[in-house]
């Protein structure tokens, strides 16, 4: 973009609780590819106990994070709730990784059979598996039909609602479930996924697909500037190969 700067803003939900395997990387990854088309990202960060104004940010972001930092946003999110799902309707652009991916769902049943809720955003939900599901991913955006590449480490099985269309195909690795072969969730501009490493800067079509996503909602329709990515394509080059 040139001329006049146009601004974004971003809510950071939870940053020092949910950053497992760099997922502050997508935030950083957002803002550096914004800045190369003269748009600025406001970033809020918002924790434990903090309001959100669902009509003031164009986009989200919540990451992954251990069992014990998951409960206790699991519980704080139940008083944004009413807030995050206004804003998920109103086309708002969501970034969920692993736990926070889960949390938009209905719950998260774990091994001795309790749930933990979620905010019922989404439907699906979650359940504790056998099986560890970890190593990189490679799966294909079903939308674009772009190569997608990620780490995943979980063991807890997402099964989406027929409501609810996949993010990607799963060429290798567990994905959502490790059963029906597909990865994440694409719910009006809600992108939710296990894939870690962190994600966007590995994937620079979708991180710019997010920013073209807000712009389209925020009324803007200036040139869309492609940037150099090289350096993306490399990361991105060398995480299919050690997927394989």
């Amino acid at each position: 973009m040139t001329g006049k700067v146009i601004n974004l803003d971003l809510c950071y939900l939870y940053p020092k609780l949910l950053n497992i395997y760099g997922d502050r990387g997508n935030v950083l990854t957002l803002s550096y590819r914004c800045s190369q088309r003269n748009i600025g990202l406001n970033i809020t960060t918002i924790g434990i106990g903090e309001s959100v104004d669902y009509e003031k940010f164009d986009l989200y972001f919540i990451g992954g994070g251990q069992d014990e930092q998951q409960l206790l946003v699991a519980n704080d999110l139940q008083e944004k709730k009413e807030t995050l799902i206004k804003a998920i309707e109103k086309n708002a652009i969501f970034l969920a990784i692993c736990g926070g991916y889960q949390l938009l769902g209905k719950y998260y049943k774990t091994p001795d059979g309790s749930e933990l809720k979620g905010i019922d955003a989404l439907d699906l939900y979650t359940v504790a598996g056998n099986k560890r599901m970890i190593g990189n991913v490679l799966c294909r955006e079903i939308e674009s039909e772009e190569t997608l590449v990620g780490f995943e480490n979980h063991s807890g099985k997402t099964f989406l609602g027929k409501s609810l269309k996949p993010l990607a195909k799963v060429i290798r690795g567990g994905g959502n479930n490790g059963e029906d072969g597909f990865e994440g969730v694409r719910y009006k501009n809600v992108f939710g996924t296990y894939l870690h490493g962190s994600l966007l800067p590995k994937n620079p079509f979708l991180t710019d697909k997010l920013i073209k996503l807000a712009l389209e909602r925020k009324g803007i329709s200036a040139p869309f500037i492609n940037i150099d990515s090289s350096i993306e394509d490399i990361a991105h080059k060398k995480a299919v190969n050690l997927s394989y």
